[in-house]
């Protein structure tokens, strides 16, 4: 006798329904043993508005049934008067959750015919067919879900990145792009948007070149990763040429500018303090701002370390510091017990008001570059190669993950090391 698999949907919210295949006769449940007739596959549909109703109808009957016992009663009042609040206020499916509703139908069908042929079929399918059979079921799979879901795996600054990347592709593609759909031409144009699409802080501006890198890099990682996964059947990613990176200048500060800064005041002191501490030791804003007092150590023959988390890279890294860096990290000049997990910088937040004091004292010092927070952390990295600082050691004070990234300030070092020398000129040679 054949097993009849049917997809069947169970209420479990207001306005939501499971899905799970209900089999006849019943199977053994690969765990427990016992025979069972469900298996819940995790996806959920969102009813409309005709479909509300009729549950609510069909609840009103069991409440009239006096077949009912008390507890079963006071349940079933329960779940209607959900129901009935929410038929009151919903104004029916969005294109969003109708999307959602087919996207999901199709996929839980197609799981239904795969554990049929499991149960019933498996002797009559050869391997070729069961691998065609596999193949479009992950095929069905949304791309654009499924670079979200490796989106939400990421943190801080590096999360925001991906977040934006995430928004230029609903507005390219759409919420729904199916991995069996996805080709390297559509990948191929969705690269050439990027070069000419707008930002998505302002309409007015176009995204930067390296901007444009950062997002598409992105999707290679999810195409390199669905690869891995088993979902895409070629690797796509390696087919693909990323975009070029972009020559960018980044401005830093000389020692005689550094000290200038020093000895100007500034209306916001916690901002004087932290971008100095940047400019000593390489460290970040984030960085900075979520940086505790334990995290500060002192070992005897060795001096101070700090535990600097890197948010792009998401590594930790041991970081040496001067007695100077650590001189700006306040009078209490180390951690008790009671104050371990409080931050060294407390108080610190990034707002538009930093920005502007920032400007004020780079200004009042008589600094005519345009120094952003991040151009101290440059200027630590330029300083230190300016000065005879292997650049692997560089590298590692701050946190690259590659080497290719330091080289950036090498090319500046250069740069100045040029400048200079053609400073000297000889009369009359």
């Amino acid at each position: 006798m054949a097993i009849k698999v049917t997809l069947r949907e169970k209420l479990i919210s207001k306005g939501k329904k499971s899905l799970y295949l209900d089999f006849y006769p019943p199977i053994m449940h690969p765990k427990t043993g016992k025979l069972t007739r469900r298996e819940f596959i995790n996806m959920y549909l969102f009813m409309d508005k005709k479909e509300i109703k009729l549950i609510i109808d069909k609840l009103e009957q069991k409440l009239n049934n006096k077949k009912n016992g008390a507890e079963n009663f006071k349940n079933i009042k329960t779940q209607l008067n959900e129901l009935q609040d929410f038929y009151k206020l919903f104004k029916g499916l969005s294109n969003v959750s109708k999307k959602h509703n087919t996207e999901t139908l199709i996929i839980a069908n197609a799981i239904q015919q795969k554990r049929f042929n499991e149960l019933n079929k498996s002797e009559i399918y050869n391997d070729f067919e069961k691998e065609r059979l596999k193949i479009k079921e992950l095929g069905a799979i949304n791309f654009i879900k499924y670079y979200e879901e490796q989106k939400n795996k990421r943190k801080g600054s590096n999360y925001d990145n991906w977040d934006s990347c995430y928004k230029h592709l609903v507005s390219f593609f759409g919420e729904v792009l199916k991995f069996e759909d996805l080709s390297q031409k559509k990948i191929e144009d969705f690269r050439d948007y990027l070069l000419t699409a707008k930002s998505n802080r302002s309409a007015k501006e176009t995204l930067s070149q390296n901007s444009a890198l950062s997002y598409f890099n992105k999707v290679k990682f999810v195409l390199k990763q669905a690869y891995k996964d088993g979902i895409l059947q070629s690797d796509l990613n390696a087919k693909i040429k990323t975009i070029k990176e972009a020559e960018t200048r980044r401005e830093f500060l000389t020692i005689e500018e550094l000290n200038n800064l020093v000895t100007t005041e500034c209306v916001n002191p916690l901002l004087k303090q932290i971008a100095l501490f940047s400019a000593l030791t390489g460290m970040a804003f984030k960085e900075i701002q979520n940086l505790k007092w334990r995290d500060i150590k002192f070992i005897e023959g060795e001096g101070y370390l700090v535990l600097s988390k890197r948010q792009k890279t998401q590594r930790d890294n041991y970081l040496p510091i001067s007695e100077q860096a650590f001189s700006l990290c306040g009078k209490s000049l180390g951690a008790s017990s009671e104050n371990l997990d409080q931050n060294v910088f407390d108080g610190l937040k990034y707002s538009a008001y930093n920005n502007k004091h920032l400007a004020q004292w780079i200004g009042a010092a008589g600094i005519t570059k345009n120094i952003t927070f991040h151009c101290f952390r440059h200027t630590f990295a330029t300083l230190q190669l300016y000065n005879g600082t292997d650049i692997y050691t560089v590298s590692k004070m701050l946190g690259h993950k590659d080497l290719k990234t330091t080289q950036i300030y090498a090319k500046i070092v250069d740069e100045a090391k040029r400048t200079a020398a053609n400073k000297i000129k000889l009369d009359n040679l």
